[in-house]
């Protein structure tokens, strides 16, 4: 990956333009659905820029790992985590994902992916979850590239059904593609 793609997010947060500490809707939809009568658990955050995701699950006990090509957005999800209360159950580190290739094996009971796609590392996301747990991937498809303001680059978009294919050893819980809201999909499933 290039500085390029560092110094982008640097930038970015630097601007806290992508600093909102609301967790997406659809992480908390399945949550609600699939996870909140389970007992907390280790999470893996991929991408997790300024920690929206990790604290909000991290309030509600889960031990969090948050991972980002960014040292600004580290240090502001470092900041958001100490400011709740949750700086004990986040741990972050600053990790370009375009040269990670593994994430260990079966180490966490949850994996979220919001707004990132990598496709070479899907064997290391699932390899990462353990039997029973959960993958929550939310990203762009191609239908984005019609909306204003998201990635434009196709390797960055997911071609229709793409994410419900990405996955085969998994067994899908929940698969959603719209064009209404920027054209994304989103998928849980169990391990």
């Amino acid at each position: 990956m290039a500085m390029d793609e560092k110094a982008l997010w640097n930038k970015k947060y630097n601007e806290r333009s992508h600093g909102s500490p609301d967790p997406d809707p659809f992480l908390v939809s399945a949550y609600d659905e699939f996870l909140c009568s389970d007992p907390p658990g280790n999470v893996l955050d991929v991408a997790g820029g300024v920690g929206r995701h990790a604290i909000w699950l991290a309030q509600r006990g889960w031990r969090v790992k948050l991972l980002d090509v960014s040292e600004i957005g580290i240090q502001q999800a470092r900041e958001n985590a100490k400011r709740t209360g949750t700086e004990a159950l986040v741990s972050t580190e600053v990790r370009d994902l375009n040269t990670t290739e593994d994430f260990g094996r079966e180490q966490y009971d949850l994996v979220i992916i919001f707004y990132f796609l990598q496709r070479e590392l899907f064997p290391a996301l699932v390899a990462a979850v353990k039997p029973g747990g959960l993958l929550v991937y939310k990203t762009y498809t191609t239908e984005q590239k019609h909306f204003a303001g998201g990635p434009s680059h196709p390797m960055f978009l997911l071609n229709p059904n793409e994410l419900l294919r990405a996955f085969p050893s998994l067994r899908v819980l929940r698969y959603h593609e719209t064009i209404q809201d920027k054209g994304v999909a989103e998928l849980v499933a169990r391990k």
